[in-house]
């Protein structure tokens, strides 16, 4: 019983938060000294408590350090104009009749290259929703398209900070796990496409002369040459090179450019890195084109370590031991990824941001998917095709929350997000019939032998 009331206080705290913006991390703080006090009633020395907590933050310790190179990924591609050429060259292919479908095409192409949904949706996001309203498009409409295409990178990008923690917490290889999002979402992608492309077909574009591309061109020095630290996060990543070292070379890149043809001095594009680009201070762009920084990602890397620290208090207490009992009545890989389904829409609703969510999830079935002999990898898929992508569709989950506030929507925007959806509905769909399948030739070759 003291559990149960724990988690609603924890829910509550997490609610309350969310609705007065207070930062997710003081209630998360919060949450772990009530799990504290239930430890130590449970007879638990601070000792025991205490190697709990650095056990649960030595899992995702290592990702921190990814995190934080991603933050100075981001700065420094906005001062080498990375990501001013990524919208520039994307927005000039955009037609009037599929703009809808562009939303969802060019927050894919960014989201995958630069790995992270709140950095997409601050470039590509802010630029095609002003563009949205400036043509008449319903904004709900847009928004949706975006926060599914700002998604499809932090689900399956190699550089996705989300995708990167699913690596630690199920020990697995970030290119093989990017392999197999592809793989998962080909079916979903392809009807993602065909929903946004009758929709845009329906709510064309009106306007398409903006003034966001002469801005780009003024500000920054463009071509080719600036997208170059984008290609070499591609190119190594499927060389299969290390990816914080992939990071590290498309930084100096950056930094290079940053250098010599954005005319940014060193000291400058190092407090780029550090504290993310602020150069641009008037216009639309000072509204698009700035943040990112090591500092940035900071307070993300603390609700990350409480996070893991709070895991790890419920990993060695068995406090959850009743509800990860409910994922071993799964009689088939079907049922346990429905279970696994379900998991992430309590995880996101209790936790009210992705990270705890894909954390949680994690704890809750992993012994499940032991005790049937997945494959971790398996295991890995599923974490991306539910718990990274249903937060986004909690209304208070921060990772909606974030992307509603910046782009000027309200929660409304998830119906349209048709992405987050399909993933974990399709392979739902797909595992039911290849479990019926099995169960099929089981009898048919069963019967035969008779």
């Amino acid at each position: 019983m003291d559990i149960i009331l724990s988690f609603i206080l924890c829910f509550i705290f997490l609610i309350v938060s969310v609705y007065k913006k207070i930062y997710i991390l003081y209630p998360l703080i919060c949450c772990l000294l009530i799990f504290v006090v239930l430890s130590l009633k449970k007879g638990f020395t601070l000792k025991n408590i205490y190697t709990m907590c650095i056990n649960g933050v030595k899992k995702t310790s290592s990702v921190v350090i990814t995190f934080l190179l991603i933050g100075s990924i981001i700065g420094i591609w906005m001062a080498s104009a990375t990501v001013p050429a990524i919208v520039y060259y994307s927005i000039n292919f955009i037609s009037p009749n599929l703009f809808i479908l562009s939303c969802f095409l060019i927050c894919c192409i960014v989201s995958f290259l630069i790995g992270t949904s709140s950095g997409t949706t601050g470039t590509a996001g802010i630029a095609l929703m002003a563009i949205a309203r400036s043509g008449g498009i319903n904004p709900l409409i847009a928004a949706g398209a975006i926060i599914s295409g700002i998604y499809f990178g932090d689900r399956c990008s190699p550089v996705s900070s989300g995708a990167h923690l699913i690596v630690q917490l199920t020990e697995t290889d970030i290119h093989t796990n990017t392999k197999n999002m592809f793989k998962t979402s080909l079916i979903p992608f392809s009807v993602t496409v065909l929903i946004y492309t009758i929709i845009s077909y329906n709510h064309p574009l009106k306007i398409t002369s903006i003034n966001i591309l002469m801005e780009i061109e003024s500000f920054f020095t463009l071509n080719y040459i600036v997208l170059i630290p984008a290609a070499l996060i591609i190119f190594l990543s499927l060389s299969r090179i290390n990816m914080r070292i992939t990071m590290m070379i498309s930084i100096l890149s950056s930094f290079l450019i940053s250098v010599f043809m954005q005319k940014n001095s060193f000291i400058e594009s190092l407090k780029y890195i550090i504290f993310g680009f602020n150069k641009i201070n008037h216009g639309q762009l000072s509204n698009i084109f700035h943040g990112g920084g090591i500092t940035s990602i900071l307070r993300l890397c603390l609700v990350i370590l409480i996070s893991s620290a709070m895991a790890g208090i419920f990993n060695e207490t068995d406090m959850l031991k009743n509800f990860t009992s409910l994922i071993y009545k799964a009689k088939s890989r079907s049922e346990l990824f429905l279970g696994t389904i379900l998991t992430s829409i309590l995880t996101s609703a209790f936790g009210c941001n992705q990270v705890l969510a894909i954390v949680l999830t994690d704890m809750f079935v992993k012994d499940g998917y032991n005790f049937r002999n997945i494959n971790k990898y398996d295991l890995a898929t599923d974490l991306e095709n539910t718990s990274v992508l249903i937060a986004p569709l909690i209304p208070w989950n921060t990772a909606l929350f974030l992307s509603t506030s910046i782009l000027g929507v309200d929660y409304k925007a998830a119906l349209y997000a048709f992405y987050l959806y399909l993933v974990p509905l399709i392979n739902l769909v797909f595992l039911f019939i290849k479990d019926k399948f099995i169960l099929y030739n089981k009898v048919y070759y069963n019967n035969k032998e008779l």
